[in-house]
């Protein structure tokens, strides 16, 4: 059934409430701009609803559980410690999560944003629709920011289903799995597997490269398999997933290692081997916007296709797929509809692995500043060193700065540790502010503190430190 036979005018339209969609929203909003928000799902996306934020609340409660168990170097002991799982899930859900999207709700009534609820379909360059499952609706607008994210990749031989699950049912279950395989060792895959390992489950990752996260240095990743080992989890690199072949009460992963089939038999297998724009199933080309081979939209420097008045942000453009990207993309892209000169500029993009240890990196790798022809060297400050470390007992991973040789200026920059999902923010000003290794140096940082060590590693950058 259609409910109106004629469009609807709309002024700015962003589709999608995730940390694109919603941070787009508020900021045109703010910046004059009468906005309706098209959402399909829950307001606040994935991130919110089923990622960023509830897989740190599992990560988290299985930091405690780990805590109650494991705290006798501190003198604190303790018997019979147990898991409420339910318990856990109903926190992460409604005091997490629900907080959250709720806030979202709010300020968009603060802000005076419409919101519409279905799937928006392109119809061409200056109009959609919106349909639900017993009515449509055509609209025109004047600006269009897409914002619509990415959805889990399914592989051959593992479709979703009670017990192949993809990271959404990862975070939902109801039960902690007493075997779980995770096939890939990415973000999505590492973290979560190392938050049941942490909640008392046997895991296994299967990954097919050579080595997990392959997106951090060496010797960084070497700490999280460290713990990985440590903590019983079993990861098998050049593995290849083939099949899984479910029952009532379990499931048989097939893989293949150096050419051997071997099996596993689990509770669930999670499979996190990566993300697909959600780019083609809302009419892309009838609008005329340009994809790249891998469905990416096109976009300049101010986030705008090849279509005028059209704009994209977040996992659906080039680039890494990160919250705080989308959301940084989002406020230029409401910025130039606005009329303003902002652009794009990535001189730094963090990003956090919140594994045990956490890694996080920002600006260039020694490695890529070679590669650039740019003449630098690294310095690495040990968090064993660190005092504040030491009162955690938490002295595993490092500090390192990457700097030039002719000036020192900071270019790039890694943490390996506790609080290293905290400290790159320190280091990414630094980057984005073109800073020398000086000026770290000579910012008095508070003792003791885990900071302390990005002052330390900037004396050792000098070639003056104090602490080793």
């Amino acid at each position: 059934m259609v409910v109106g036979d004629f469009a609807i005018e709309l002024e700015t339209v962003v589709i999608g409430s995730g940390p694109g969609g919603y941070v787009a929203a508020i900021r045109a909003a703010q910046l004059g701009q009468k906005v309706t928000v098209i959402e399909r799902g829950n307001i606040g996306g994935v991130c919110l609803n089923v990622g960023c934020i509830p897989s740190k609340a599992l990560i988290s409660a299985g930091h405690r559980f780990q805590a109650a168990q494991h705290s006798d170097v501190f003198g604190v002991t303790t018997t019979g410690a147990q898991l409420d799982f339910a318990k856990t899930q109903d926190w992460k859900q409604h005091q997490v999560v629900e907080t959250l999207t709720g806030g979202v709700s709010m300020l968009f009534k603060k802000h005076h944003i419409d919101v519409l609820e279905g799937s928006a379909f392109l119809v061409d360059e200056h109009s959609l629709r919106v349909i639900h499952p017993d009515s449509a609706q055509t609209y025109s607008f004047k600006n269009l920011i897409i914002a619509t994210g990415s959805r889990p990749i399914e592989i051959k031989g593992f479709k979703f289903s009670q017990r192949v699950i993809d990271s959404t049912g990862g975070l939902n279950l109801t039960e902690v799995p007493k075997e779980l395989v995770v096939i890939g060792g990415g973000y999505i895959g590492s973290e979560l597997a190392g938050a049941y390992a942490n909640l008392g489950a046997h895991v296994t990752i299967l990954e097919g490269t050579d080595t997990i996260l392959p997106n951090f240095e060496k010797d960084m990743v070497q700490l999280v398999t460290k713990n990985f080992k440590a903590k019983g989890v079993d990861v098998i690199t050049g593995a290849m997933a083939k099949e899984a072949v479910e029952t009532d009460t379990n499931v048989t992963v097939k893989y293949e290692v150096s050419g051997q089939e071997q099996t596993l038999v689990a509770d669930y297998v999670m499979v996190t081997v990566g993300r697909r724009p959600n780019t083609d199933d809302m009419g892309i080309a009838q609008a005329g916007i340009q994809l790249t081979d891998r469905g990416l939209i096109e976009v300049d420097q101010q986030g705008q296709t090849n279509v005028s008045g059209i704009y994209a942000i977040g996992d659906i453009v080039p680039g890494a797929a990160l919250a705080h990207k989308a959301s940084y993309e989002a406020k230029i892209a409401a910025e130039a509809i606005a009329g303003q000169k902002s652009i794009v500029d990535y001189h730094a993009m963090p990003a956090v692995c919140y594994t045990d240890p956490e890694l996080a990196t920002t600006g260039l790798t020694l490695a890529e500043a070679k590669v650039k022809g740019i003449d630098a060297k690294a310095a690495k400050f040990p968090f064993a060193a660190n005092g504040r470390a030491l009162s955690l007992a938490d002295t595993d991973g490092f500090v390192r700065l990457v700097t030039t040789k002719a000036d020192h200026t900071l270019i790039g920059a890694q943490v390996a540790g506790a609080g290293a999902s905290d400290l790159i923010s320190e280091l990414t000003l630094a980057v984005e502010s073109g800073m020398n290794a000086e000026d770290l140096a000579l910012t008095i940082h508070p003792h003791p503190t885990l900071s302390e060590a990005i002052m330390d590693g900037a004396e050792l950058a000098l070639g003056m430190p104090i602490n080793i």
